[in-house]
């Protein structure tokens, strides 16, 4: 299979060869891994039982895939990725801020994936053959598969999509077998010795609706265009991918995550999920265990870590996406050995997914803000004027920045920041909202409403600028290719 050459460039129509169903297949195989798993054993952690865990993570999934599943068409108008998109609202060069919003998300869930998977791989080898489950033999597993990884992701998309529909198959069975594995110690009841975590019942349900629901949709906020760039709008409508999007989020999140929930509960995994995980395991499910770490380890990060060579590729138009891939990597495998041996995995995946939830979801309702007013319309050519290193056309705005969307952005972040409520950092806003953690809601609010009023009497100059004509040739002002969002305007 030939390596792909294709970086943050307009991807021909000739290329886009993917259907709805390639969309499917590649989200569900790439979340069926430890890294995703472990979200379900997060409310058990913070003490919540049975129904108050699946309530938690199902809602806050259902919210998050409403707010992240449009973002796929975006990159089915543009032929490129989701950062680079977002340069016809932030400009030309103001899209860096989607690229380094995309690189810390991509970053911190390949390292966790990497974490939390070569610990089971440890774990179960230890039980196995007695390798010793020190710091050495941790280090080794982290290095393995992460030059695993590497190799995946360098290849490409095609390979990445080849080997989703393997592991779709193969890591349903392993979770299947999983199931049956832990029947027999499940419980309805919170791990021992696990309070609620804010002390009280609904501030730590909301926190754990964040935390595990919430965070992984807002988690592929910049990878949903890595993969509908490849398909073609001519081929397939607006709506048709939209549903494959929120089908193939809800499946590839809510399967893993309460399955996590499952196994966490039957092992009574309170502040640490790897090693009583593997200790509750029966004997016959540690190779099956082995390998679900280990291939679905792969599978996700290798994902995630296309998506940040992709997204320092747009950042570094001159290094080759191969080049920023292997830099990538080498900065995610320095933040597992980091985070594996000075945090504890709940305080760092809780601080984590809050603040870059925070950081992420203005950049992705002002992004959305401009589909909606643009009609899907974009110029795929005024889009890659950075990347050639010129300068004009429809986005250049200021100097390549958009300042109005920019701010925004910024002021959504900061307040988002300081209604954050974790355990090692907690923002000054929370004295006003009772201290429950409204990061989300108030970072979304206030960087798309700042972005409205800022953009108002431009907001239909703009849209008129950036409109053309549709993929087909055909003029269908009215969104009557069944986009479920696009309309002329917003005003």
């Amino acid at each position: 299979m030939p390596m792909e050459q294709r970086g943050v460039d307009t991807i021909p129509d000739e290329e886009r060869t993917s259907g709805p169903r390639d969309l499917i297949s590649i989200l569900f195989s790439a979340n069926l891994c430890l890294g995703v798993i472990v979200f379900g054993w997060l409310p058990p952690s913070f003490g919540l039982g049975l129904w108050p865990s699946v309530t938690s993570i199902v809602i806050g999934t259902l919210v998050g895939v409403l707010v992240t599943a449009p973002l796929a068409l975006i990159s089915l108008r543009t032929a490129t990725n989701l950062s680079t998109s977002s340069g016809a609202q932030f400009g030309v060069r103001g899209r860096l801020v989607g690229s380094v919003v995309g690189l810390l998300l991509s970053l911190g869930y390949t390292a966790l994936t990497l974490w939390i998977g070569g610990d089971v791989m440890v774990g179960t080898l230890s039980r196995l053959f007695g390798l010793p489950g020190g710091g050495t033999s941790r280090a080794l597993m982290y290095t393995v598969l992460a030059g695993a990884t590497v190799v995946g992701a360098v290849y490409g998309y095609r390979l990445l999509l080849g080997l989703s529909k393997v592991l779709s198959i193969g890591m349903g069975v392993l979770l299947l077998l999983g199931v049956v594995a832990y029947s027999g110690d499940f419980t309805t009841a919170a791990p021992p010795d696990t309070p609620y975590l804010l002390g009280s019942f609904w501030p730590t349900w909301l926190l754990a609706a964040v935390a595990a629901g919430l965070s992984g949709p807002v988690a592929f906020i910049t990878l949903l265009g890595d993969y509908t760039r490849y398909i073609s709008p001519r081929r397939h409508s607006s709506r048709t991918v939209f549903r494959a999007t929120c089908c193939g989020l809800l499946l590839s999140l809510l399967v893993p995550q309460l399955f996590g929930t499952y196994t966490a509960l039957a092992a009574r995994a309170g502040l640490e999920y790897a090693g009583p995980l593997v200790d509750a395991a029966p004997f016959w499910y540690l190779v099956p265990l082995f390998l679900a770490a280990a291939a679905g380890s792969v599978g996700n990060s290798g994902l995630m870590l296309y998506s940040m060579g992709l997204d320092l590729d747009a950042i570094l138009p001159k290094a080759t996406r191969t080049k920023a891939t292997v830099v990538a990597a080498a900065v995610a495998t320095a933040f597992v050995f980091v985070g594996s041996f000075a945090w504890s995995v709940q305080s760092a995946m809780t601080s984590f997914v809050l603040l870059l939830t925070a950081i992420g979801t203005p950049w992705a309702v002002i992004s959305l803000i401009g589909y909606v007013r643009c009609g899907g319309e974009y110029d795929p050519d005024a889009l890659q004027v950075f990347n050639r290193r010129a300068k004009g056309g429809i986005y250049w705005y200021r100097a390549g920045w958009n300042i109005s969307a920019t701010v925004s952005w910024a002021l959504g972040a900061a307040v988002g920041l300081a209604a954050v409520s974790t355990t090692v950092y907690e923002g000054p806003l929370l004295a006003l909202t009772g201290g429950v953690d409204c990061s989300f809601i108030l970072s979304g609010l206030v960087g798309g409403v700042t972005y409205t009023a800022l953009t108002w009497h431009g907001a239909r100059s703009t849209a008129d600028s950036a409109s053309g004509p549709e993929p087909d040739g055909s003029d269908h002002s009215d969104g009557s290719d069944g986009d479920p969002l696009a309309v002329t305007s917003l005003v």
